[in-house]
């Protein structure tokens, strides 16, 4: 293939262009070096990045935050940072929408949201990722009665193969429309997207510690307990936390903050011990045990500005796994998950985090047609350092796949296109749109073609 040097580009687009650019996730657990990489801040410089792409049949990839912890961002052609397109297109206070550049971060979009007296309805733990990022995942929150960050979106606007501009919604290309609001980034590059707001409110957030297996044995009342509800479980032990979140109309109340303990322990030291149980795995249970009883145990009451209720510090990199799975399977799955975690000789980093999400009707969410159970599992790398995971990771997945689940997009998962396409019943619908789309490929990379097209598996991304 031929490659693409700099002087071979127009000078607006040299302006923008990064020769053999190194792109890593913030896990920094999958890396590529792309051919080039560009930063465009308009609809018309995309425009050209697609035909010269299309010229020297290159692929193309669209990045922004690099939060998802897989190499679905990843490519050796050409790459696409939308950082630059951050701008709000208009804002309805009436209907309560807001159009913006698919390249906004949710940091943003949130002061600009709170400007105006709205906010978004539900949210996910961080808000570093684009808006773009967010939806062609099916990113969710937690809450029995909302769906998806995806399922906020009124319309939208993508740049194709053909460098054609094409709106959709669900009154206009309807089954694009299905498609694009989860796409991975397989049909074309977003560049426009108009979400479904709310008015600005506070949220009441209060968090207390419970025993797991009272929780399931509770799970349906425990679902319903409030508008937005997420469990963290400790493997090893039968402790958790139940964050409970509902709409108030009462004064802010901030929680009580400590330094020393927050950060000094449940950062630094919390990191510092993780790392040395690299070395002593045996010592995970009672660190984790430690981490309970001086954090997490004692009971939290904040009441703020939405936004700021939802969000949740990751903390420091980490290899992260997550399913969907029916509600009514979750207490089973996560029974099997306990006793493979006694059993086995691993011995796994809490937390597991459980959060519940709405059916909807988008062709590739994992919540279609389903209302799921998130489960989330996670294995820390304290100091950037590598930790075993792969056996959890196999048994979690083999649990997570006997009841029915469908893995998160944005995380790395051994499921192939083959086991998705039995999982949701517009794989195929998807594929056709994507092939009339995208007949060529452009939009398609190493994990699209494991994960999505019916065909051979590759090889994956470099990984650190």
């Amino acid at each position: 293939m031929t490659r693409v040097r700099l002087n071979q580009l127009d000078s607006e687009l040299q302006a923008i262009a990064t020769e053999d650019y190194t792109f890593h996730n913030w896990a920094k657990t999958f890396q590529c070096t792309c051919e080039i990489m560009f930063q465009p801040s308009t609809e018309s410089q995309i425009i050209k990045i697609v035909q010269l792409a299309k010229k020297y049949n290159k692929p193309i990839k669209v990045f922004g935050s690099g939060h998802s912890p897989s190499d679905l961002a990843c490519s050796r052609g050409f790459m696409i940072n939308i950082d630059h397109m951050n701008g709000i297109l208009g804002i309805n206070k009436q209907d309560l929408t807001i159009t913006v550049e698919a390249g906004i971060s949710l940091h943003k979009l949130h002061a600009i949201l709170q400007e105006n007296g709205l906010a978004m309805s539900n949210l996910g733990s961080i808000s570093d990722q684009s808006i773009a990022g967010v939806i062609s995942t099916a990113t969710h929150g937690t809450g029995a009665e909302f769906g998806c960050l995806s399922s906020m979106v009124l319309d939208l606007t993508l740049i194709t193969a053909n460098g054609e501009l094409i709106n959709c919604s669900s009154n206009e290309n309807s089954d694009l429309f299905s498609a694009a609001r989860c796409s991975l980034g397989a049909l074309g590059i977003i560049t426009r997207i108009t979400l479904q707001v709310e008015l600005a409110f506070r949220l009441e957030a209060i968090q207390k510690p419970y025993k797991f297996d009272t929780i399931l044995s509770e799970w349906d009342n425990v679902i319903h307990s409030a508008e937005h509800v997420r469990v963290w479980w400790m493997p090893h032990t039968n402790d958790c936390v139940v964050w409970r979140a509902n709409r108030t109309k009462k004064s802010m109340k901030q929680a009580e903050s400590n330094w020393l303990i927050e950060r000094g322990v449940g950062v630094h030291l919390y990191q510092f011990m993780l790392n040395i149980a690299r070395y002593r795995p045996s010592v995970i249970p009672s660190i984790t045990r430690f981490m309970f009883e001086t954090i997490h145990k004692r009971p939290l009451h904040v009441i703020d500005d939405s936004y700021k209720v939802f969000m949740f510090d990751c903390l420091f990199p980490q290899y992260v796994n997550e399913w969907a799975i029916p509600w009514e399977n979750s207490p089973q799955a996560l029974k099997e998950l306990d006793v493979f975690i006694n059993t086995s000789e691993l011995k796994v980093h809490f937390p597991v985090e459980i959060r519940f999400v709405d059916e909807d009707n988008i062709w590739l969410s994992p919540s279609y047609k389903t209302k799921t159970c998130y489960i989330g599992v996670i294995m820390y790398r304290p100091y950037g350092n590598p930790v075993p995971y792969k056996k959890y990771w196999k048994a979690y997945e083999d649990i997570m796949r006997k009841h029915g689940g469908r893995p998160h997009w944005a995380k790395a998962h051994g499921q192939s296109a083959e086991q998705l396409n039995a999982s949701y019943p517009k794989f195929r619908d998807f594929l056709n749109v994507r092939e009339n789309i995208d007949p060529k490929g452009m939009f398609l990379n190493n994990y699209l073609k494991r994960h999505i097209l019916l065909e051979k598996p590759l090889q994956s991304a470099a990984m650190l």
